[in-house]
């Protein structure tokens, strides 16, 4: 009988951890994301580049789902430019997009 109650106490630990877990939704909107700011940056004339260019931007989204970029850490002018030039008040389309939120994503443009 002492086992029996171990377990089922074991089992309704087990169910609550399982409810209460993050959900999965939140990272595909974040995933969704990426991936068109990656079609738009894909298009570049980096080619004679010798090594990868490495940049973080930082940005929002504003009420109507533009991009709006705050900042680009990197060592290169022409990346920071080009960057803010394809993305700035760029259309994209994410559901439950959050007015002000705001998102990292690294970029690199590879040799």
């Amino acid at each position: 009988m002492r086992k029996l109650s171990y377990a089922i106490v074991a089992a309704m630990l087990l169910s609550t951890g399982t409810l209460l877990a993050n959900p999965t939704e939140d990272r595909e909107p974040s995933v969704n994301l990426s991936n068109q700011i990656s079609e738009m940056l894909s298009d570049n004339s980096f080619s004679d580049i010798s090594k990868d260019l490495i940049a973080q931007v930082r940005f929002t989204l504003n009420d109507e789902g533009e991009i709006v970029v705050l900042s680009v850490e990197t060592d290169s002018d022409n990346l920071e430019r080009f960057v803010k030039n394809r993305l700035n008040y760029k259309k994209v389309k994410i559901s439950n997009a959050k007015e002000g939120k705001l998102y990292t994503v690294p970029v690199r443009i590879a040799s």
